[in-house]
This record gives C-alpha cells, sequence and structure tokens, in this order.
C-alpha cells in the first residue's frame, strides 16, 4: 500500500501553507493525483518536497531545484550540460562553505560580547582579550551598518586613521 498525503497532511509536516504548495504544484515541481477536487500527494510528492524546502534554505533557485528534481531529464543530456549543473552544485556549494565561515565567525564575536556583557552585569572588569573582541565585533557592526546604510564612515573610524 502507498501512502496518501493530503495537502493538509504535508503543510503541517513541513510547516509550509497549502498555498505554497498550490505554487509548487503550479510552477510543475510537484504533481499530486485528485481525488474529486481534492489533492493527493504520493511518497514520491513528499521526497521531491523535502528536495525543494532544503534547495531553497540553501539558496537554489525554483529552476535550479527543477533541474535537480529532473533527474531523467538530467540522464539524458549532454555530458557539457551535465558538466554546467554540476559547476552550479560547486558554485553553491563554495558559497555555502564561505557562509559558514562568516557564520562562525559572527557566532564568537556574540559569544565574546555577551561574555563581555555578562561581566559588565556582574560589576567585573571585562578581559583585555574580550575587550579587544568587543571593540572589534563593534568596528565590524558599523562597517556592516555603513555598507547597507550607504553612510560613509565616521571621522574617528579606524579607517580614517593612519
Amino acid at each position: 500500500m502507498t501512502a496518501e498525503y493530503s495537502i493538509r497532511d504535508l503543510a503541517a509536516e513541513f510547516g509550509v501553507t497549502a498555498r505554497t504548495l498550490r505554487f509548487y504544484e503550479q510552477k510543475g515541481l510537484l504533481n499530486p493525483g485528485r481525488r474529486g477536487a481534492s489533492r493527493v500527494y504520493a511518497e514520491a510528492d513528499r521526497a521531491r518536497l523535502v528536495v525543494i524546502l532544503r534547495g531553497k534554505r540553501v539558496g537554489f533557485s525554483l529552476d535550479e531545484i527543477r533541474e535537480m528534481l529532473d533527474l531523467e531529464a538530467i540522464t539524458a543530456q549532454t555530458p557539457a550540460s551535465i558538466n554546467a549543473v554540476l559547476s552550479r552544485f560547486s558554485a553553491r556549494i563554495e558559497a555555502l562553505h564561505d557562509q559558514r565561515e562568516d557564520i562562525d565567525a559572527a557566532i564568537e564575536e556574540l559569544n565574546a560580547g555577551r561574555t563581555w556583557l555578562e561581566d559588565r552585569l556582574a560589576n567585573r572588569e571585562p578581559s583585555e582579550e574580550i575587550k579587544h573582541r568587543a571593540r572589534a565585533f563593534e568596528a565590524l557592526a558599523t562597517a556592516r551598518m555603513n555598507v547597507w546604510t550607504g553612510a560613509s564612515p565616521e571621522p574617528d573610524s579606524h579607517e580614517t586613521q593612519a
């Protein structure tokens, strides 16, 4: 017996809306059967949804996800087109590794900031290392905010001191 899922079942299991599932169907990513007016999703649709959501989470476009899901088309493609898909996968993997490094660095700096704040709450003088990390985090945050807002660096920033 094959497992079947309603739109409500899949929406609840994966934390998405029924509208999202209908959108993926409209885009050709899911192809549920019908029982009257109701959509009936098979185990294959559920597996495809796992790939779709994972692909979205790591930054693939719906078109790229469609290519991943269309295994029959990929196996029928020329080596050159398969290499193009492989190159996109490799580029995305590299971008994710870069993001992981940025996230790890941000977590480290946030932990240092938290330690500094905890020391301040306990009326203790933070260590020189913590003070240094807090200043570095503040400089990084200011630089990123300047990039996001388009503001120019403040005159007393490290960039203008030479």
